[in-house]
């Protein structure tokens, strides 16, 4: 019987993407650049300066938590496997299939992987990366599977990082693992395929959910609306398509927010101080999406989580949890927002704009490259696989 990784590297290898496949590459490629743009000015561009290409890539592209989802597996996908792809020189069958593979294993690791603290993106990414660096560079499917088992030591990643540099850091240092993994694959390095069986059972996945049918990614990809963590955009979006009028920050005497248990998971800052830390905060999302306009990027701000009337609503909210939920868009999400004079307004949404199930526009993708930053859209207007290693090259470079 075939290993994991002989599996996985055989459908990586043999896979033919479809006009579907295709389209979903193409929108990836160009959010996950979008994204990585926007993120231009930001702190870590410096702090990552020395990374290879598809760490320094990866970490800033993720850094804003602005980049796409795969909600079965609960792993950003994109910005590991696009960033791996480009380094190597690949196009869009050499990121589908690390795609792919990123969600089989994403899924075979199972939400209890997840509830246990590790963080997906970077677990299943590494050998994900892997995948989509192997195919890239044109290696047999011998190759593929043993580059995926060379980058099994670098499988790692845990939530604590959330709401720090390390989480956007660890998703890079993910995507260079594959990277490196795959170029050491190409130079003749070895390693026993069934590393990745042994690995899976160790940190909790199943072998047996390997299920390589379907398209590249079955599920299709989550867009993000609000630049914050995945488990926020459906309390925001509740708040911002329930309320009858804008509610003034001033008038609120208390708020609840009665979810699944598992929808919160990531949700571990709830007395934020920081921008990264209110991506991460229920409490939070909740008085951003009472007081501004459009929850966008000052929004998560440390001037912004700090400020005096963010940080009162912060205080007011009280979660209720009920008991179980087993992906981050189980159930439904309540919200009650109670007034002091006596007024209350009732908000519920069971699924987020940008998700598989409400799948954003062509005018929503836009909007969101637009909020990117005045040139991306032209930048983008015309972005293939061969040209967007040389656009983050030119506008994110190495030292």
């Amino acid at each position: 019987m075939d290993s994991t990784a002989e599996t996985l590297a055989r459908w990586a290898q043999e896979f033919v993407p479809a006009a579907a496949d295709l389209a979903l590459a193409q929108r990836s490629l160009v959010d996950t650049l979008a994204v990585t743009l926007a993120a231009r000015d930001d702190e870590l561009v410096r702090v990552a300066a020395e990374l290879p290409d598809a760490a320094r890539w990866a970490a800033v592209g993720h850094v804003l938590d602005f980049d796409d989802l795969h909600i079965e597996s609960t792993t950003h996908i994109s910005v590991v496997c696009v960033p791996a792809t480009l380094a190597a020189g690949g196009d869009a069958r050499a990121y589908l299939a690390g795609a792919g593979v990123m969600a089989r294993l994403g899924v075979a690791l199972g939400w209890s992987h997840y509830t246990n603290g590790w963080h997906a993106t970077c677990t299943a990414g590494a050998p994900a990366a892997a995948a989509s660096a192997a195919v890239a560079l044109g290696l047999s499917t011998e190759q593929i599977a043993t580059a995926m088992a060379l980058a099994v030591p670098a499988a790692g990643g845990v939530q604590r990082a959330f709401g720090s540099s390390g989480k956007s850091l660890q998703v890079g240092f993910a995507a260079e693992a594959g990277a490196r993994a795959a170029g050491l694959a190409a130079r003749g390095a070895t390693a026993d395929p069934s590393a990745l069986d042994a690995w899976l059972l160790l940190v909790g996945g199943d072998p047996d959910r390997i299920d390589v049918s379907g398209p590249a990614v079955p599920g299709g990809l989550a867009i993000k609306v609000f630049p914050c963590c995945y488990a926020l955009q459906r309390p925001i979006s509740a708040l911002r398509e329930g309320l009858p009028e804008p509610v003034a920050a001033d008038d609120v005497a208390d708020v609840v927010v009665r979810t699944p248990a598992g929808t919160v998971q990531p949700l571990i800052h709830h007395r934020p101080t920081t921008g990264l830390q209110g991506k991460f905060s229920l409490e939070y999302a909740v008085a951003a999406a009472l007081l501004d306009p459009h929850p966008g990027f000052a929004s998560f701000t440390d001037h912004a989580v700090n400020r005096p009337e963010a940080q009162r609503l912060v205080r007011l909210v009280k979660v209720d949890e009920a008991p179980g939920g087993d992906w981050l868009l189980d159930g439904q999400v309540d919200i009650t927002v109670q007034l002091h004079d006596g007024t209350t307004h009732a908000v519920a949404l069971r699924f987020p704009p940008g998700s598989p199930d409400r799948p954003p526009s062509e005018q929503d993708v836009d909007a969101k490259i637009a909020d990117c930053g005045e040139d991306v859209p032209d930048l983008l207007s015309e972005v293939d696989w061969r040209r967007a290693a040389r656009l983050l090259a030119e506008h994110l470079p190495g030292r």
